[in-house]
């Protein structure tokens, strides 16, 4: 799952929350962000670049919940006339699927809705459990009937067991934190609050804030409280348990400090938009100091700096201020198609690569060109974007890389789960060059790529898809091989 959204407002308590690394809340099309719904609507969509598969979002109107959830895009699926049948409420939770474990199918779009003896809760979530297996197999020999092949109706499960005997929604989720193991930043609401969650080693971001009617915004980026004009609070700490209801907000910090800061690189490198700021570091300078340490690393003789929309241009930036080396556009992006490195299958990504990039001939032809990208995993869609570039008469490229060589997979909720399909496994960086066409080819150092995001809150982050050094235990359970394209399987 990815990023989320929730909002809480109304006549009673007139504050929203909003979370996001997996959960989106959604507004009214003839909402204004003054509405609930337009508040959350914007906040989705202001996060639709963490998630593509499908989205959804439940309305909470004095314990009355209505939902919606479909596969498509924020704008796709939430109609008129759907946000009509929604209406309005006092809070709301939202979520926006970018998905790691579980089909692509519209049962495994998210919020999940759970009614039990004890009344109703909705949840989102974003990131990855590294003990789901063993927990569902627990689950379902203790007669559960799981609907989804998702962690999250695991996570879901394990909250509402715990809330048979604890006193409150709160302590049932403080209990729960106990058991589930791995990545994951929650938003979850009852009758009457709204609960964000971060795991304790805080792989996934999470932060809120409050608008100027006093509504809290609790969602995945910063970017996303700017885009409906919430003033940024604080990033939820590793561990931490955020409660807001008529009484305001508190804070369950058992958790905290428990294990080590662990914050994915990777959403500084590629999956968080580069106005953001993530645990106290800017997403965009984060960015630039990667090109920079490449120039250092990787100098070349050459003419232009490109990059390779939208994660590369802010290294290519940096890159180019490094090596004096002049900055170009060198890529139209069609604005209409996703993002390749999370579409759901590898046919899918390399059929977007046809339709949504074309170079700009006037800057590349007859030049050495220096091009920034933020990854190469298989090294079929860098093949395709070399290929684009050689036709449209570039002299030289010179590719460059703002993170490390994928060697790893990746059990926390990022797009690296096989080292079978993992081209920097197979091959020497000189020989992936041959493949993919380029005259010579630069990765960032683990070194550097550790030195990135500077300002970090809670002092650590993982980067173990590149140096192996996992900050929990590994899931004995193969894992699951997203580069397989058959839904029928149940992998992504």
């Amino acid at each position: 799952p990815r990023p989320a959204w929730a909002v809480r407002g109304g006549t009673e308590w007139k504050k929203a929350a909003t979370y996001s690394p997996a959960l989106r809340a959604v507004p009214s099309a003839r909402a204004g962000l003054t509405s609930l719904f337009g508040t959350t609507y914007y906040g989705l969509f202001a996060l639709q670049h963490r998630g593509q598969e499908s989205c959804g979002i439940v309305v909470n109107d004095d314990g009355v919940f209505t939902d919606y959830k479909d596969t498509g895009l924020v704008n796709d699926v939430f109609t008129p006339n759907i946000i009509d049948r929604l209406g309005e409420g006092n809070i709301a939770i939202g979520h926006v699927r970018y998905g790691t474990t579980g089909s692509s199918e519209r049962s495994n779009a998210q919020p999940i809705v759970v009614n039990h003896i004890k009344g109703k809760m909705a949840l989102a979530h974003n990131g990855n459990l590294i003990n789901s297996g063993e927990l569902r197999r627990e689950l379902e020999l203790e007669g559960s009937i799981f609907h989804t092949t998702s962690d999250t109706e695991v996570i879901s499960y394990i909250i509402t067991k715990e809330r048979l005997s604890a006193p409150s929604i709160e302590q049932a989720v403080n209990h729960a934190v106990d058991r589930i193991k791995g990545a994951y930043s929650l938003v979850i609401m009852s009758p009457s609050k709204l609960i964000a969650v971060r795991d304790e080693n805080g792989f996934r971001p999470l932060c809120y804030g409050i608008t100027k009617d006093g509504r809290y915004i609790v969602a995945s980026e910063s970017c996303a409280l700017d885009a409906v004009g919430a003033e940024f609070i604080r990033d939820i700490k590793p561990g931490e348990i955020v409660v807001f209801d008529k009484n305001g907000v508190r804070s369950i910090e058992d958790h905290c400090g428990k294990a080590p800061g662990a914050l994915c690189v990777f959403e500084y490198i590629y999956f968080a938009r580069p106005d953001s700021v993530i645990d106290g570091c800017s997403v965009h300078s984060a960015r630039l100091r990667a090109g920079a340490f490449l120039a250092l690393e990787h100098p070349v003789q050459a003419d232009v700096v490109i990059g390779v929309p939208d994660s590369g241009l802010d290294a290519a930036l940096g890159y180019s201020k490094q090596s004096g080396i002049p900055y170009e556009i060198g890529f139209i992006k069609n604005k209409y198609i996703g993002r390749t490195f999370i579409a759901p299958g590898q046919k899918s990504r390399e059929d977007k690569v046809k339709i949504k990039l074309n170079p700009i001939a006037e800057v590349v032809k007859g030049k050495r060109v220096v091009m920034i990208d933020d990854s190469i995993v298989r090294g079929t869609t860098s093949a395709r974007i070399v290929k684009l570039l050689r036709e449209a008469g570039a002299k030289e490229i010179h590719m460059r890389v703002s993170a490390p060589p994928f060697l790893n997979p990746c059990y926390y909720g990022t797009d690296i789960d096989s080292r079978e399909n993992l081209i920097a496994c197979k091959y020497s960086v000189d020989e992936i060059a041959k493949k993919i066409g380029v005259d010579s080819l630069g990765y960032l150092s683990i070194e550097s790529v550790k030195q990135i995001a500077k300002g970090i809150n809670g002092g650590g982050y993982c980067s173990a898809c590149f140096d192996g050094m996992y900050p929990t235990e590994i899931p004995q359970a193969p894992m699951k091989n997203r580069f397989e394209t058959k839904i029928s399987e149940n992998k992504e």
